[in-house]
């Protein structure tokens, strides 16, 4: 007997609703996961594990000589020194480097394997001339992992969407650095000393894994060094001198001095007068200030994220400047740890806008030059000679006139930026260094 076929069964509404919304959303992670989208997700872990595995070091360094390898203030002192002014020195020539390699991401993976082999033997070999030796080889493969991101995260970006990704590496690595100074204290705590050293290889092969997992592809290389791209655009890089041309440039170059020259006495001498007042408790407290200020940099760089585009860079970068005034007298009108501590997150807003903003500022001022990463290695040698002239500064005040005085002076030396900053400094759009040909 024959039986007619009976009509397809049909998936119930609910269930084929169901499938139809699991396959878009597998769709959408398809595209997430292909090489053109990865860079969001490596870009991300790339600026919080740089962030630990250079945060590992740091200060670090200087207690671990002192108070663990019995070292003497003096000796400590002549070997960060020297460490200090030849990492100091290379900073101009790594960008000029990275304006013209194309291997940056092998440059990244070179730098990190330097910095774990220079923590290991700071903890296992703490004589003077090995110590010397690593710790100036640190500091100097320190001075790749910044531009060098930067660069990647230039040529993996229009310029529409690089203000956001700027701002997120520089939320990133925020949260980076408060996370490897929780646990670089837990692991001296709760372990050794020499755990905050031996911690780092473990750091850098993570990173690594992010490095490597951005395409080398997905990275265009003329747009990563401040050149046009696109047809028509051929040119090569302007001559080296043209950033020394911009008067822009030296007066943002400028400004990044006097703002370092002003801030870190704003941390170090806090911590130092609260030592004072109470005895064994100064270190403690430093490590409490730079956590707090860490919170601050961490919300300001969220903020140049998603409002820098629409209220410009000159506003932002001003306010931050603004902020040292602001933080300088607070901090003169109280002695409470407190009171103190809560502070620090006001000078952290301030320094979250200039180095979420330096990257960004510099992408649109050199422009069609092609010396986007020698302006950033300009840029961060000043910036380090203001660090290094600040604790000659504050000491020299403080030692005249106390301590009141001395957060006056970097007060007013924020006021200076601001006026400098807001004067000079041309907005988007505006390259400052022209892109004149040698």
């Amino acid at each position: 007997m024959h039986h007619a076929s009976s009509p397809p069964r049909r998936r119930p509404p609910r269930l084929r609703e169901s499938f139809d919304a699991l396959r878009a959303r597998s769709g959408r992670w398809r595209e997430r996961l292909t090489p053109k989208r990865v860079h969001a997700p490596s870009l991300d872990w790339l600026n919080f594990l740089v962030a630990d595995v250079r945060g590992a070091l740091g200060p670090f360094v200087v207690v671990y000589l002192a108070s663990e390898a019995h070292w003497d203030a003096a000796t400590v002192g002549l070997v960060t020194s020297i460490g200090g002014w030849i990492g100091l020195s290379a900073q101009t020539p790594i960008g000029a480097w990275l304006d013209r390699t194309p291997h940056k991401r092998g440059l990244l993976i070179t730098a990190l394997v330097l910095l774990s082999v220079g923590a290991v033997m700071v903890a296992w070999w703490p004589r003077f001339w090995p110590v010397l030796a690593a710790n100036s080889l640190m500091q100097v493969v320190s001075g790749v992992f910044e531009p060098a991101i930067a660069a990647l995260t230039l040529g993996l970006c229009t310029r529409e969407t690089l203000t956001r990704r700027m701002g997120r590496n520089a939320a990133w690595s925020r949260a980076g650095n408060i996370v490897v100074a929780v646990t670089s204290g837990l692991l001296a705590w709760l372990v050794s000393a020499e755990a905050v050293f031996l911690q780092v290889p473990v750091i850098a092969a993570l990173t690594v894994i992010a490095v490597v997992s951005i395409p080398k592809k997905a990275v265009d290389g003329r747009r990563a060094r401040g050149l046009e791209t696109g047809e028509g655009h051929d040119e090569g890089p302007a001559g080296w001198f043209a950033i020394l041309r911009s008067g822009p440039m030296l007066a943002f170059a400028a400004c990044s001095f006097l703002y370092e020259l002003a801030s870190a006495p704003l941390l170090t001498l806090v911590g130092q007068m609260v030592g004072q007042q109470r005895p064994g408790s100064g270190l403690t407290f430093t490590s409490g200030c730079i956590i707090a200020s860490q919170f601050g940099m961490l919300a300001s760089s969220i903020l140049v994220g998603r409002r820098a585009d629409a209220w410009g860079a000159r506003g932002m970068l001003a306010a931050g400047f603004v902020l040292l005034p602001v933080q300088a007298v607070l901090t003169m009108l109280t002695t409470d740890p407190g009171w103190l501590l809560a502070i620090q997150v006001v000078g952290g807003l301030g320094g979250g806008f200039l180095f979420a903003l330096t990257p960004i500022w510099l992408a649109d001022a050199t422009r069609g030059s092609g010396r986007y990463n020698l302006a950033q290695g300009v840029v961060a040698t000043v910036r380090a000679l203001g660090v290094t002239s600040s604790a000659v500064l504050g000491e020299f005040v403080v030692d005249r006139f106390g301590y009141a005085p001395a957060y006056g002076v970097c007060g007013g030396l924020g006021i200076a930026a601001a006026v400098l900053i807001w004067v000079a400094l041309a907005e988007r759009g505006q390259p400052a260094a022209a892109p004149a040909r040698a």
